[in-house]
């Protein structure tokens, strides 16, 4: 048997010894004990050790000896701290994408936010497809979360919900919604704020094309990330397929591709800076799983010369 010496980083929870477990052991049966122990959620409960003056997190699912602690240790030295309240990784993702459907439902149909003497008026056909493109995409986001999503964890700390439902509440909700769907008769600055797009049926119905093509592949990616972990494991596997055999991450290319069509149909600058800014942060979501990538398979996944975003180019 080992002796675990875990020393706590927070006020709520006591330190803790232990003499029944071994480094073959999971992190995970310390976790259950420890949350048994202090009377708390194990998902608000997050295991660290010492490491080169820094603490380092252990992997729950992996034993102590897979997270890096000696076979022939005796004693380990453990911290634990209270990440505090937890959501649902699930939850958070349902309510980020509900925002959206808020904002574009009011301001397509609810015309008098405009002003009374601006309603009623009819919409064109840029916006009719631009309403139909944004409401079937968070319609199939909250599908996806709730039939096909795998979470590496299962919850994040409850207040970062606030943080991140800004980015779908207000960039594609808000921002996107009351710019697009005013009346076009605008004049003088108003002119520029609200632009809209006024092109050919051919040029319309191709964009939205271009854009359903690019929904339905980012599926397809998702339903393959889905299908490494069948059996809800968090080992990490090498994707291959549509998409994959191009870039580590064609989900997001997919996502970009999308909302660039949506950009080019309705030409309102609202688009292009959601384009701009949910593209930044999935490029460096892209760079980031990229390295790991690399970090995990080593060579084996170097030779296949993947771009990390675009194909062929980046």
């Amino acid at each position: 048997m080992t002796s675990i010496e875990v020393k706590s980083r927070s006020r709520n929870i006591k330190s803790f010894s232990s003499n029944e477990l071994t480094v073959d052991s999971s992190v995970q049966e310390l976790i259950n004990e420890l949350s048994s122990d202090n009377h708390i959620s194990e998902h608000r409960l997050r295991l660290t050790r010492l490491e080169n003056g820094k603490q380092v997190a252990l992997i729950t699912h992996k034993t102590f000896a897979e997270n890096g602690i000696p076979k022939t240790a005796t004693k380990i030295d453990l911290f634990v701290k209270d990440l505090g309240p937890q959501i649902s990784w699930r939850t958070v993702f349902l309510v980020e994408y509900f925002g959206p459907f808020i904002f574009h439902f009011l301001f397509y149909y609810v015309q008098s936010l405009y002003g009374r003497s601006a309603a009623p008026f009819p919409h064109t056909q840029t916006q009719k497809l631009a309403f139909a493109m944004v409401v079937l995409h968070f319609l199939k986001r909250e599908l996806e979360t709730i039939f096909v999503h795998k979470f590496s964890n299962a919850t994040m700390p409850a207040f970062n919900i606030f943080k991140n439902s800004g980015h779908y509440w207000i960039l594609s909700g808000f921002n996107l919604a009351y710019f697009v769907y005013a009346p076009t008769n605008q004049s003088g600055l108003f002119k520029f704020f609200f632009h809209v797009n006024e092109l050919s049926t051919f040029v319309n119905y191709a964009l939205f094309g271009l854009w359903a093509f690019a929904e339905l592949s980012n599926l397809t990616t998702h339903l393959i990330l889905s299908s490494l972990r069948k059996d809800d494991t968090k080992k990490y596997v090498i994707p291959f397929g549509y998409g994959f055999d191009l870039v580590s991450c064609p989900n997001y290319f997919f996502e970009s591709l999308s909302w660039v069509a949506y950009a080019l149909l309705v030409g309102n600058w609202s688009a292009w800076i959601f384009v701009l800014v949910s593209s930044g942060q999935m490029w460096l979501w892209a760079v980031k799983k990229h390295k790991r990538y690399l970090q995990t398979f080593g060579d084996d996944y170097k030779k296949l010369k993947r771009k990390i975003y675009i194909p062929y180019v980046i």
